[in-house]
């Protein structure tokens, strides 16, 4: 049997137009319909269930509220908590400033150069420590306390490994004059400062211990601090003030 196609090309093009035509239009409203569920959704959950969850939430806020208010004493509550809280930070922050009585006792050198300490004081800001005293030994007892100082060393252990800094650095003296001590004895007043390490006050170093390079050891477990170090600061002789 024979078929002859009697529809001309043209007209074939154009049905074919119009069945895409057709498929492209049902997608689109597809996915205009599929678009507008979104839309309906996101609506729903903007303006229904976030408002029922911000309305829940306002009233749990409320109920917790009114049971913090009945607490007693809430505000000193919460201050001591806080505090609580800070005294472990404070605690490694602090300085161990007693660590320097332990130093000077250690370079305190022995009689015949006998060294007598009037005021200490430490300047944090600079690193600094400040020992005014008095030599009854004069200027030859001062230069062995100044060379002590500078040859100390303190000895201290980081997780389980031994490390060593020199005890000063930056020595000074000033304010050198003669006095006489509450004794009528001459005496040669002064003034050293010195840069200390930052390892001597911090609470890192639990373990420490100082050592002067000709002899002799310190630390803080069996070393007292000599209260005959310490003395009133000297008066200035007649003539010399």
């Amino acid at each position: 049997m024979i078929e002859i196609n009697l529809i001309p090309d043209v007209k074939q093009e154009l049905i074919k137009a119009e069945r895409v035509r057709s498929i492209v239009i049902s997608f689109s409203i597809l996915i205009g319909l599929i678009a507008l569920g979104i839309v309906a959704m996101l609506a729903i959950y903007v303006f229904a269930v976030q408002t029922v969850r911000s309305a829940l939430d306002d009233e749990g806020i409320k109920t917790e509220s009114a049971k913090l208010a009945s607490v007693e004493d809430l505000s000193k509550t919460l201050t001591i908590q806080n505090q609580l809280n800070k005294i472990s930070e404070l605690n490694d922050q602090k300085k161990m400033n007693s660590r320097l009585f332990d130093a000077i006792a250690a370079v305190i050198p022995p009689a015949p150069n006998n060294i007598q300490v009037s005021t200490l004081s430490v300047n944090a800001a600079d690193s600094m420590v400040a020992i005014e005293g008095q030599a009854a030994g004069g200027f030859a007892a001062l230069e062995v306390f100044k060379k002590t100082i500078g040859g100390a060393v303190m000895e201290y252990t980081v997780d389980e490994e031994k490390l060593q800094t020199p005890l000063a650095s930056d020595i000074s003296t000033s304010d050198v004059s003669y006095g006489e001590d509450s004794t009528g004895t001459k005496v040669l007043r002064f003034t050293i400062r010195f840069k200390y390490p930052e390892e001597l006050f911090s609470p890192k170093t639990p373990t420490f211990a100082f050592k002067l390079i000709n002899e002799g050891n310190a630390t803080d477990s069996y070393l007292g601090v000599p209260k005959s170090i310490f003395v009133q600061r000297a008066d200035d002789l007649e003539g010399n003030q």
